[in-house]
């Protein structure tokens, strides 16, 4: 029996809670051959510079993201969509919300790795810019495949690149 595609209108971009746990793990063991446990989930977590974000769609959790804050970068760990929601741009409004994070400034360039074998993540990611700058080989633990590092920079309006760039010129002008 063929399962039928949900519609979802719009989805709603917030920060992941505990509760959300057993939405994402089944959103995790559907998407992925080799998915991170609860223990990963809660260990990256409790870092302080990983955030968890979740999809929501008519109160349902449908796609998460996982990512880490870096000094002049982001670097996503984990991000997903449920299969019965997929091409609805829920993975779009999700990476929007992320490009936003971005400043010609501070954090640049978002960093991911994709499994060689996952083509359906290279084209979403590379649909929106990313770009394959490095294969890294043997990558994965749980399985003897390579990855692909795909990189999104930043690209600053001709406004931003006429400001200064430093906080001391900004004060003093």
């Amino acid at each position: 029996m063929e399962q039928t595609k949900q519609a979802c209108k719009t989805a709603h971009i917030r920060w992941m809670i505990r509760r959300d746990m057993p939405d994402v793990l089944g959103i995790e063991s559907d998407c992925f051959e080799f998915p991170w446990t609860e223990d990963d989930f809660i260990r990256c977590l409790r870092q302080r510079n990983c955030i968890g974000m979740v999809a929501e769609c008519d109160d349902k959790v449908v796609g998460f993201m996982i990512y880490e804050l870096h000094k002049n970068r982001l670097h996503i760990l984990n991000f997903a969509v449920h299969s019965d929601y997929r091409r609805q741009g829920i993975g779009d409004v999700m990476m929007q919300k992320l490009l936003g994070k971005l400043s010609h400034e501070r954090r640049n360039r978002i960093m991911l790795e994709v499994r060689e074998t996952n083509l359906e993540a290279q084209l979403f990611f590379k649909n929106l810019g990313f770009k394959a700058i490095s294969v890294l080989r043997d990558f994965y633990d749980d399985a003897t495949e390579d990855a692909y590092l795909m990189q999104f920079r930043y690209q600053p309006t001709a406004e931003e690149l006429a400001q200064p760039h430093n906080r001391i010129t900004r004060m003093a002008g």
